[in-house]
């Protein structure tokens, strides 16, 4: 005589147990053992105290010789409890001890610490060819999933392939289930990494790869397109940074949100990640630029949740993206393959935002300097602008004094020369005046000799000859002297006219070299106030200066009461100590 094992119930387990039945581990059924009087668990005795059949041939066979018969009232048929509890007997049999089983985990559920899985198989095209519910009894889960969850960061959830050891078990009350008592995490993390394997090689064989990490970093940041679950907390992380910088008008953010786990996730990321960028940069009035860059972050979790990341559509819009792409994925040990592609990788959210922050604060102080410059130069270039005006107009003015008084001078000369060139052409017509009597009065002497001597007859011809002549000589005197007078009163005109006209010149060059040296200095004075502070304040800078009116360039001299100049007025501000941005 063997073992009687019980067809009880699972409220029936108090009872049997506090009547002396044991706990048979390996079949999941409580048995009387051998040498007990069954009378006590007659109810739950199979078939008036036989022991359960140890095969399903040996409880089949009776009710296949009675099949034929199975209408007439009179038969016995075989109890529903007999015919399960001789499958159960028949799959305990048959798998004594588990079998190492490859399983996709479909759904989860935790209960009194017992994990129940519901696990399937997909061939290629991923059609389910099998499915089973499993279970991980509390004190198995309790030795096996903290192991497994150390060694691989992932937790049991749905989409994640595990290698698993399995018991078929089958019970009457609860129908076919498999009992899970060990879970290989080595086959998990090769599973994973060959997964993220795959796309990284199909990708690299396209010249995929490394196309967004190609793109020209952004310089500076003023419009960030960020793709995060929605309420998430590295969403908020990032956010009460960002909200900040918002707010202060530095730097926009627009956000998108999807479902960053589950199947279709990756889908659904790709869906608003690529809409948000159809949305942006389509030259409308209402619609924002192209971003200067896309974030993709989310907070922490188990691996196989980070796992669903590793999608190759997704993965591939990422790397086709015409904008750099930072993520900011879990935590520093996740890894996924979208951070391999994407242009700069960040270990969390808040990472993402800070390496924002700080490449505005670079621009920012970059600008600082830059204006700080700007400022200098001008201020040099002004000064040396204006020495090189004052110099220019002492030149000028210096110059035309020069000009003005060798005029004078050259003037003054050519009239004492026509004065004495005058003169001397009196002179000279007197002279030659006189010579001309004093020869006219020896040729008539003469004359008058010759005649008187020759004879007196031609006395009074002489005569007449002599008035005729002294006539005419007179005529000829007074001829010659008015065309000298004349020509003395020409020369004096030449002079004068050539005077006037000298003294008009010079006044004609000093005007003419007195307005080029004011056209030289007006554009002069046009170029320093085109780099003067006022043009540059009018590009969107501001002047601070301190209560003096001295402009101030560095924060570690400023005072806590300062104006600040903007393009149309001064306002005044009051400084705080404050280091961040």
């Amino acid at each position: 005589m063997s073992d009687t094992y019980l067809v009880s119930s699972f409220g029936d387990k108090d009872r049997v147990k506090a009547l002396g039945a044991r706990w048979d581990p390996s079949r999941r059924q409580w048995y009387v053992p051998e040498g007990r009087d069954l009378a006590p668990f007659a109810q739950w005795v199979p078939d008036g105290g036989a022991a359960a059949p140890s095969t399903s041939t040996d409880l089949l066979a009776p009710a296949a010789a009675e099949s034929h018969d199975l209408a007439v009232p009179s038969k016995k048929g075989v109890p529903l409890s007999q015919l399960l509890q001789g499958v159960s007997a028949a799959v305990s049999q048959a798998f004594k001890a588990g079998v190492w089983t490859l399983v996709e985990v479909v759904d989860t559920r935790v209960r009194n610490g017992h994990v129940y899985l519901e696990v399937s198989e997909r061939d290629a095209s991923g059609v389910i060819t099998a499915k089973a519910n499993a279970v991980i009894w509390s004190s198995t889960a309790s030795q096996i999933l903290p192991n497994f969850e150390s060694a691989t960061g992932a937790q049991i959830g749905p989409g994640i392939k595990l290698l698993v050891r399995a018991r078929p078990v089958f019970k009457p009350q609860f129908g076919f289930s498999i009992e899970v008592d060990a879970i290989d995490s080595e086959y998990t993390l090769g599973d994973l990494e060959a997964r993220k394997r795959e796309i990284r090689e199909r990708l690299q064989g396209e010249g995929l790869f490394d196309l967004n990490r190609q793109l020209p970093a952004p310089w500076d940041y003023n419009l960030v397109l960020v793709v995060a679950p929605e309420g998430g907390a590295g969403l908020g992380d990032f956010q009460s940074e960002a909200s900040r910088l918002q707010a202060l008008g530095i730097c926009r953010f627009v956000y998108v949100h999807s479902r960053f786990q589950g199947d279709g996730a990756a889908a659904e990321i790709r869906r608003a990640l690529l809409g948000a960028m159809a949305r942006m940069g389509t030259g409308d009035e209402d619609s924002d630029p192209l971003p200067d860059a896309v974030a993709i972050i989310r907070g922490g979790g188990a691996i196989n949740d980070m796992a669903w990341l590793n999608d190759y559509a997704l993965v591939r819009a990422v790397c086709e993206l015409e904008v750099p792409v930072l993520t900011g994925i879990g935590h520093e040990r996740d890894n996924t393959v979208l951070d391999e592609v994407a242009h700069i990788r960040y270990d969390t959210p808040s990472k993402v935002i800070a390496g924002v922050e700080r490449l505005i604060l670079q621009r920012a102080q970059e600008a600082k300097a830059l204006f700080a410059d700007v400022i200098r130069d001008a201020t040099k270039m002004v000064g040396a602008t204006r020495r090189t005006v004052v110099e220019r107009y002492a030149a000028i003015e210096s110059g035309a004094r020069q000009e003005v008084a060798r005029n004078r001078q050259e003037a003054r000369g050519l009239l004492a020369q026509t004065q004495l060139d005058a003169a001397q052409a009196v002179r000279t017509a007197a002279e030659g005046t006189e010579r001309q009597f004093n020869d006219v009065r020896r040729l008539a002497a003469q004359q008058l000799s010759l005649a008187r001597s020759a004879v007196p007859a031609a006395l009074a011809e002489i005569r007449a000859e002599a008035r005729q002549s002294l006539q005419t000589a007179r005529a000829n005197i007074q001829t010659n002297r008015a065309n000298v007078l004349d020509k003395a009163a020409a020369d004096l005109r030449f002079v004068g006219d050539a005077t006037t006209r000298a003294f008009e010149d010079v006044a004609t060059r000093s005007r003419q070299a007195v307005a080029t040296a004011k056209t030289d200095t007006q554009a002069l004075l046009r170029e320093i106030a085109g780099q003067g502070p006022e043009k540059t304040l009018g590009r969107g800078f501001a002047l601070v200066r301190d209560a003096d009116g001295n402009a101030i360039t560095s924060a570690t001299s400023a005072e806590a009461q300062v104006t600040i100049q903007f393009r149309d007025g001064v306002r005044n501000a009051q400084l705080q100590e404050d280091n961040k941005l």
